[in-house]
C-alpha cells in the first residue's frame, strides 16, 4: 500500500537526489572534463562524439529543472532515457562501480529512480506540475 501522505515528500526527496546528481555529472563534464574532452570521452566507448553536448546540457538543464520542480515527471523520462543510455557503457564492466572503468550497478540503479521518479510523480514543492499529475 503506498502512503498518500509522505508519498509525495518521497517523490520530492528522490527528485532532489536526482537533480544534485545530475548537476554533478554535467558540470564535471562542462568544467572539469570539458565539452571536447567529454566528446572525445564518447567517442572512445562508441558513442559518437557530438552527443557529449546534448548530453551534458540535458543533464545540467535537467537536474537544475528537477531540483526546482519543473514538471519533473516529465523532466524524468528522458533523463531516464539518457541514463539507459549511459549504463551500456558499463555492462561488460561487471556489477560492482568500484570494478576498473566502474560496473554497471550504479548507473542502472539511476535509470530505475529516474523511472521511479517518472511513474511517482512530481513530489512535494514542485514549482510546476507535470501535465499527467493530478
Amino acid at each position: 500500500m503506498i502512503d498518500q501522505r509522505t508519498a509525495p515528500y518521497a517523490a520530492l526527496l528522490l527528485r532532489l537526489a536526482l537533480g544534485v546528481m545530475f548537476l554533478a555529472h554535467g558540470f564535471t563534464k562542462l568544467l572539469v572534463f570539458t565539452l571536447p574532452g567529454t566528446a572525445q570521452f564518447f567517442a572512445s566507448v562508441g558513442f559518437p562524439g557530438w552527443l557529449a553536448y546534448p548530453t551534458t546540457f540535458a543533464e545540467i538543464g535537467g537536474g537544475a529543472l528537477l531540483i526546482l520542480g519543473v514538471m519533473p515527471r516529465l523532466v524524468a523520462v528522458p533523463l531516464t532515457l539518457l541514463l539507459a543510455g549511459a549504463s551500456t557503457v558499463h555492462f561488460g564492466n561487471g556489477w560492482s562501480f568500484s570494478n576498473p572503468n566502474g560496473g554497471w550497478e550504479y548507473p542502472v540503479f539511476l535509470t530505475v529512480a529516474a523511472a521511479v521518479l517518472a511513474l511517482l510523480g512530481d513530489g512535494k514543492l514542485a514549482l510546476v506540475k507535470s501535465p499527467a499529475a493530478k
